[in-house]
């Protein structure tokens, strides 16, 4: 058995596929943790097959695959110790009186509600060992506002607070839930928000104080600092991992470049 802060530990992480749920998995497997990985992406078998994991290729928004996905943890893994909820989308970008209906309930059911769904299916498990580890995936959208994705920061904003609110109703229980707030990071989903080509690039980037996006390794690091004992005290936190942007105060220039 491989050693590290997750050995012999059985973690699920969603979103998986790739980009920061990927590096996650990788990260957890890297330190002795058995995980299961899910995705709607068919490249979820091919990324978990080389870590030598098992996997689930399921939309988690369908009536009972979140449940589906915890039976094939209880049988492939066994007791859980560790819940990643990395699955998101960015939406459709829509000004306001724009936006339709079903785009906005698309992404707060992705977002938001297979989060809560699959942290009471992990809390109904962790409950009666009296310990686990839960992740939310937030962003840094949860509380700055602009531009026209509008579902993706509302969505983020109420996963920061449930975040808070289910550590407060799982703490008793000696379950913490945290969460990491990313800014831009090197994935294929960053393009959507970062816009399109050099200008917008360099645009995002005149703001980041470290004057670059988010290695989806590092945002990892964090997860597994999270999810492992060195956190043992930390419950119902979202630690931004954005470069400084959340820094940077209203009346500060754009960050130059190095000279």
């Amino acid at each position: 058995m491989a050693e590290g802060r997750f050995a012999g530990r059985k973690a699920i992480v969603t979103g998986a596929a790739r980009g920061i749920g990927l590096a996650v998995a990788q990260r957890l497997v890297s330190e002795g943790a058995s995980v299961l990985l899910s995705d709607v992406a068919a490249d979820v078998g091919e990324a978990a097959a080389a870590l030598g994991q098992p996997h689930l290729q399921s939309d988690l928004t369908a009536p009972g695959a979140v449940e589906a996905l915890f039976a094939l943890a209880d049988r492939e893994l066994g007791p859980l110790d560790v819940l990643v909820n990395s699955a998101g989308i960015i939406g459709r970008a829509a000004k306001l009186m724009e936006l339709a209906e079903a785009d906005f309930d698309r992404v707060m059911d992705i977002n938001l509600k297979v989060g809560l769904l699959a942290t009471q299916a992990a809390a109904r498990r962790m409950t009666p060992r009296r310990s686990g580890a839960i992740v939310n995936l937030v962003s840094v959208a949860a509380v700055m506002a602009g531009g026209d994705q509008i579902p993706y920061a509302v969505s983020k904003a109420a996963v920061k607070q449930l975040t808070a609110m289910t550590a407060l109703s799982l703490a008793p229980y000696g379950i913490r839930v945290n969460g990491v707030g990313p800014g831009p990071v090197e994935t294929p989903m960053a393009a959507a928000v970062t816009g399109a080509g050099p200008e917008g690039l360099k645009r995002v980037l005149s703001r980041i104080p470290l004057g670059r996006m988010a290695r989806p390794e590092e945002i990892a690091a964090i997860v597994a600092f999270l999810a492992s004992d060195d956190a043992s005290y930390l419950t119902g936190q979202t630690l931004f991992a954005d470069g400084g942007r959340m820094a940077l105060g209203y009346f500060a220039e754009p960050i130059a470049e190095p000279a």
